[in-house]
C-alpha cells in the first residue's frame, strides 16, 4: 500500500484512534486480515467471523510488526476504531486508487472470471506494473484488499467482481470505480439466489452502468444478455467473441492434439496467431476478453497474441493438468462448478482424451435452486454424448442425478457409477486406472473434490483423503 500515517487513515475511514502513541507512524506494509500474514508496517483488519474473532489476535498482530489494528472496539494495542471494518476497508481502498490515478479494470460473469482475470493480468504485465487478486478475491472484503496492494508505480489494477444479489456489483464499483468494465457471460451460477438468468443479467450489468463517458464497456458479442447491456452504459462499447461484428474476434478456431486452443486473433488494428498453453475451447472466449481489454489499453495485436500464447494458470485447481509417471493424466478443475463450466470442462476432457480412456469424476453443482435436478441430469447426459468412457458421480442426491442422467442417456449402466464420498472415488480409481487414462475432477467448492486429484497424484494411504 502507499505509505499513509495512522492519523491520515483515521481521517479517511472516519475512525477514532486508541492507544496510538504517535499518530505520525505510517503504514508501509500490506493490509491483511490474517495475523499470520502481518509484515512490518502492516495494517491488520480485525473481522469477527462465525468461528474466529480477529480482535482476539490484535496483540499478536502488533507484536509481529503491524503498525495498528483496524477494529470495531479498543483492543489494548494501537488501533483505529470504526463502526464497520468492511466499510472502512472500502473507503481506504477508494482513497488510495483515486490518489494513484491507476487504471482500474473490473470484470464479472457467471463463469470464467478468475481464469480471465489471470489472462488479463499476464497480458497487461507486459505493458506495465499490474496488481490483480490472488485466487478469486471478488467480494466486499477481497476487492479492497486487492486495491490496497497498489503502489505509486502501479499502472493497471485488475479487479474481479462477484455477485449473489442485485446491488452487490453496484456496491463494489462504488468502492473503486473502474475505467474499463468487462462482462463475460450470463449463465446459471447462483440462479437459486437470483431466480432466473434475466435477474443475473440485471446484476452483472451493474458493472457497465457505473462507467464514465470516457470509459470502455467490453461485452461478449456471443451472449445476447451481455450484448444487450450496451444500452445500459454511457461508455464506449467494444464487443468480443466469434460473432462477425465483434471488434475483437477469433477466426479459424481449433484444438491441438492436447486440447489446447489455437486461433487467429482479429482486432481493429490487425491480426496475429495464438496457440494457448491452457486446455479447453472455452478459453478462446476468455482470451478474446483479455485481448479486447489489452487492445483498448494500447497494446499491439502481436504483443497481445504473444502474451496469450505464453500465459499459464495462476490460480489453483482450475484445469490444472498433471501427468503421472505412469502416463495417467489428472485434470484438477475442482475449485468450483456451475452448469456452464461443467460443460466446458467435459468438452475439454473429450478433446484431450481422443484415443485414450477418459474419466469424469463429478460432484454437486451448488446454488441451482429449482434447476438443480434438470442441470445435473443434463451434465450426466452430456458426458455420454461426448463419449466420456467412465462417469464417477461423487456425493449425495445431486450426484445420483448426474449418474441417472448418464444412465438414461444410453446403455451405459456399467460405465457410470455413484459413490458416496471422495475416499470411495479414490479407492475406485486406484483399482481401475490404466496408463494413458485421462481423469477430470470437478464439483462445487463445498464438495472438496480436489482431494481426489491430490490423492491420485500422491502416495496417499487409505483413509487419509476423507480426513483432510
Amino acid at each position: 500500500m502507499i505509505a499513509l500515517s495512522l492519523a491520515e487513515i483515521a481521517e479517511i475511514v472516519g475512525g477514532q484512534s486508541y492507544d496510538i502513541p504517535d499518530p505520525a507512524v505510517r503504514v508501509t506494509g500490506p493490509v491483511v486480515i490474517d495475523s499470520r500474514a502481518v509484515r512490518p508496517g502492516s495494517l491488520f483488519a480485525a473481522f469477527a467471523g462465525e468461528h474466529v474473532d480477529g480482535h482476539d489476535y490484535a496483540e499478536r498482530a502488533v507484536a509481529a510488526g503491524a503498525a495498528a489494528v483496524l477494529a470495531t472496539r479498543p483492543v489494548g494495542v494501537p488501533a483505529i476504531v470504526v463502526p464497520d471494518v468492511t466499510a472502512a476497508l472500502g473507503a481506504l481502498a477508494g482513497f488510495v486508487v483515486e490518489r494513484l490515478g491507476t487504471t482500474a479494470v473490473a470484470l464479472t460473469g457467471s463463469s470464467g472470471k478468475t481464469s480471465t482475470k489471470d489472462l488479463i493480468a499476464q497480458v497487461l504485465e507486459r505493458k506495465g506494473p499490474t496488481v490483480y487478486p490472488a485466487g478469486n478475491l471478488n467480494n466486499e472484503i477481497g476487492l479492497p484488499l486487492t486495491a490496497l496492494r497498489a503502489t505509486e508505480d502501479t499502472e493497471h489494477l485488475v479487479l474481479e467482481m462477484g455477485a449473489r444479489y442485485i446491488g452487490d456489483i453496484r456496491y463494489l464499483t462504488g468502492l473503486v470505480p473502474p475505467k474499463v468494465g468487462l462482462v463475460l457471460n450470463v449463465g446459471t451460477a447462483h440462479i437459486g439466489e437470483f431466480g432466473g438468468r434475466e435477474q443475473i443479467a440485471e446484476a452483472k450489468g451493474e458493472i457497465v452502468e457505473c462507467l464514465p463517458k470516457d470509459g470502455v464497456a467490453v461485452l461478449n458479442a456471443d451472449d445476447p444478455l451481455v450484448r444487450a447491456m450496451a444500452t445500459r452504459t454511457k461508455a464506449r462499447v467494444v464487443l468480443f467473441g466469434e460473432a462477425a461484428d465483434a471488434d475483437v474476434r477469433a477466426e479459424n478456431v481449433r484444438l491441438t492434439q492436447l486440447g489446447q486452443p489455437s486461433f487467429t486473433l482479429q482486432t481493429p488494428t490487425g491480426c496475429s496467431d495464438v496457440t494457448m498453453r491452457l486446455y479447453g475451447e472455452h478459453h478462446v472466449s476468455n482470451a478474446l476478453a483479455a485481448a479486447a481489454v489489452a487492445h483498448e489499453l494500447g497494446m499491439s495485436v502481436d504483443e497481445i497474441a504473444l502474451a496469450l500464447s505464453e500465459a499459464g494458470t495462476l490460480s489453483r485447481w482450475r484445469m490444472e493438468v498433471t501427468e503421472r509417471p505412469d502416463g495417467v493424466t489428472i485434470v484438477n478443475d475442482a475449485y468450483n462448478a456451475n452448469p456452464e463450466s461443467m460443460r466446458a470442462a467435459l468438452r475439454a476432457l473429450a478433446a484431450m482424451g481422443k484415443g485414450r480412456r477418459t474419466w469424469a469424476v463429478l460432484g454437486q453443482m451448488a446454488e441451482l435452486g429449482d434447476e438443480a435436478l434438470a442441470e445435473h441430469d443434463a451434465v450426466g447426459r452430456l458426458a455420454v454424448r461426448l463419449n466420456v468412457s467412465k462417469l464417477v458421480a461423487v456425493g449425495g442426491r445431486e450426484a445420483s442425478w448426474l449418474q441417472l442422467g448418464a444412465y438414461n442417456e444410453g446403455s451405459w449402466g456399467e460405465e457410470s457409477v455413484h459413490v458416496s464420498d471422495a475416499q470411495a472415488a479414490v479407492d475406485l480409481l486406484r483399482s481401475e486406472l490404466r496408463p494413458g487414462d485421462v481423469v477430470l475432477v470437478k464439483a462445487s467448492r463445498s464438495v472438496g473434490l480436489e482431494r481426489v486429484a491430490q490423492a491420485l497424484l500422491e502416495n496417499t494411504t487409505e483413509g487419509e483423503v476423507a480426513g483432510r
